[in-house]
């Protein structure tokens, strides 16, 4: 018997938020921001937030840990793990595992939500197609996401990474 894979576009909807630009920089520029710590600590965040520390190993089962020092809240620290890493085009992270693929559980706060986090590169005319895919466990948590300012903080994010990653010489 040979199994058939279906999507399940209503659930998708109501779980994933996505954010789509075009970016005047390499896709392997764009890829060396996500994945070089150095280079991620200047982006990540929306300001004000800072990202204060990041550790990125991006390999499968390999570590994307964050650190993130937000004004009237304190540090906050993700750990997360590397599903998939294709140089240049494809890199997917989960904040439901740790590096080496471990398991973790989440407080249920409304900071803390399982996600999967699907970023493309597709290369183009003068820089590249960037599209974030952003899946949550549920519709819950999708609202929580957005509610936290998903639209306004990966966009102001977004921009921040576009101006990094055009000043690389690539």
């Amino acid at each position: 018997m040979i199994a058939q894979m279906t999507s399940d576009t209503t659930r998708d909807m109501d779980h994933a938020l996505t954010l789509t630009r075009q970016i005047d920089a390499s896709a392997t520029a764009v890829w060396q921001c996500w994945t070089q710590a150095d280079l991620l600590v200047q982006w990540f965040a929306p300001k004000p937030v800072q990202t204060i520390h990041a550790e990125v190993d991006p390999t499968p089962g390999g570590c994307f840990d964050t650190t993130m020092l937000v004004p009237d809240t304190g540090e906050m620290t993700a750990r997360g793990c590397v599903l998939l890493a294709d140089p240049g085009r494809q890199l997917t992270i989960t904040n439901m595992m740790t590096a080496g693929f471990q398991p973790v559980q989440h407080a249920g706060d409304d900071h803390s939500f399982p996600y999967v986090i699907d970023l493309t590169m597709h290369p183009d005319a003068g820089g590249c197609r960037y599209d974030v895919r952003i899946l949550h466990a549920d519709a819950a948590g999708a609202a929580r996401h957005r509610a936290m300012g998903f639209d306004t903080g990966w966009g102001t994010a977004t921009d921040q990474l576009a101006a990094l990653a055009a000043t690389l010489d690539l």
